[in-house]
C-alpha cells in the first residue's frame, strides 16, 4: 500500500476528529494528510473524497479547541449552535470585511459595517451553491463554507462567515507582483489553466464571481494550488453585478459597468487581464494575440477556451513540465 492509499484509508475510517488529530502534533499530521491527498497533486474521486473529509474534521478540531480558549486574557469567544469561534488577530483588513484568525484552519469574516451584512450572505449563499452544484474534484479551489451566523455585539448586529483557511504557502498573485513583476510565460501558463478550471466550475453550478483580480487569487507556487477567493461580489449568472472593486474600476467589462448581466464571458476577461499582468510585455506574439481574442470575444465557456489555451500551449513549448515558481 502506498502512502496515498494508506492516506485515503486512514481518512475514511476516522469518525471523529481525534481519531486523526488526538497526538501531540495535529497541525503537523494535518500537513502530511493534506500534502498525499489534494485534488491537485493526486487527481481522482478517492482522493477528492478523503480530502473533504480530512478538511471537514480539521475544521472541526479547529472549532473545538477554539472553545478552550473560552476567558484567557481578553480574547473573544463567539459560540454558535453548531460551534465555538474565538477571534483571534486580524489576518487582513479589506475595504468591506476584516479577517481574523479563529482556529487552526478556519477564519472568521465580519463585515466593518453592518450596511455589508448582504455581502457576506452572497458570499455563503455563493459558496454552499458551489459545494451543492460542482464537482467534488474542484472543491479545493475554492474556500469550504463552514458556518455562517448572524452576530450582535455592541448593539450591532452583523453577518459573519467562517471558512477554511488555505494551507500555509499560498500567496496572492499580487504579492507575487510585487516580488517578480513579470513572470515567465510558462510560469503563467498553469496559473491561468487553474484559474480557468475554478471560474469554470463556478459557472457550471451558476455562479459569477464578479471579481477575478491578483488579490483575491492564491497560489501555492511549489505545489502548483489554486484558491479563488472572496465571493462577496458573487451573483447568479445572468444577473448584474451590484458591487464593484473601486480600484479596479477600470479593469471591469463595459457589461458590468453598463449594468448589463453578468455572464460566463464576465469572469473570463477579468481572469485574462489577471493572467495577462503577470506576464507584461514577455508572452509571446501568439500568446498576446490569445489573450487580445479572449478579451475581445471570450466563449462563454471557460473549459472550452482552457482547451484551446492547452493547444497553444502544446504548440509553443511541447509537452508540459513541473516548474517550481521561485519567487
Amino acid at each position: 500500500m502506498t502512502p496515498r492509499e494508506e492516506a485515503i484509508a486512514l481518512v475514511c475510517a476516522a469518525r471523529t476528529p481525534e481519531d486523526l488529530f488526538g497526538g501531540e502534533s495535529p497541525k503537523q499530521a494535518y500537513r502530511r494528510l493534506a500534502r498525499l491527498l489534494h485534488p491537485d497533486l493526486a487527481p481522482g474521486p478517492e482522493t477528492a473524497e478523503a480530502f473533504a473529509k480530512l478538511a471537514g474534521l480539521w475544521a472541526a478540531h479547529g472549532g473545538k479547541s477554539a472553545g478552550t480558549t473560552r476567558g484567557a486574557g481578553s480574547e473573544t469567544v463567539i459560540t454558535t449552535r453548531r460551534g465555538t469561534y474565538r477571534v483571534g488577530k486580524v489576518l487582513r483588513r479589506g475595504a468591506t470585511a476584516v479577517l481574523y484568525e479563529s482556529g487552526p484552519d478556519t477564519l472568521l469574516k465580519v463585515p466593518r459595517s453592518h450596511a455589508d451584512n448582504d455581502l457576506m450572505r452572497r458570499e455563503a449563499d455563493a459558496l454552499r451553491t458551489i459545494e451543492r452544484e460542482g464537482d467534488p474534484l474542484l472543491l479545493p479551489y475554492v474556500p469550504r463554507l463552514v458556518e455562517s451566523f448572524r452576530h450582535r455585539s455592541d448593539g450591532v448586529e452583523r453577518q459573519a462567515n467562517v471558512i477554511s483557511r488555505v494551507p500555509e504557502g499560498f500567496v496572492s498573485l499580487a504579492e507575487i507582483t510585487r516580488l517578480r513583476p513579470v513572470l515567465d510565460p510558462r510560469d503563467a501558463a498553469w496559473i491561468w489553466r487553474r484559474l480557468l478550471v475554478v471560474i469554470g466550475a463556478a459557472h457550471k453550478a451558476g455562479v459569477v464571481h464578479g471579481a477575478v483580480f491578483g488579490h483575491h487569487v492564491l497560489v501555492h507556487p511549489l505545489d502548483h494550488g489554486l484558491v479563488l477567493v472572496d465571493w462577496s461580489q458573487s451573483v447568479p449568472l445572468g444577473s448584474p453585478l451590484t458591487v464593484l472593486v473601486a480600484r479596479h474600476r477600470d479593469d471591469y467589462p463595459r457589461e458590468v459597468l453598463e449594468g448589463r448581466p453578468a455572464t460566463e464571458a464576465t469572469d473570463i476577461r477579468l481572469a485574462t487581464r489577471c493572467v495577462a499582468a503577470l506576464m507584461g510585455d514577455r508572452a509571446p506574439a501568439a500568446i498576446r494575440r490569445f489573450v487580445r481574442g479572449s478579451l475581445i470575444g471570450p466563449p462563454r465557456d471557460a473549459w472550452r477556451l482552457l482547451s484551446e489555451l492547452d493547444d497553444l500551449l502544446d504548440d509553443l513549448y511541447g509537452p508540459r513540465k513541473y516548474r517550481p515558481l521561485h519567487l
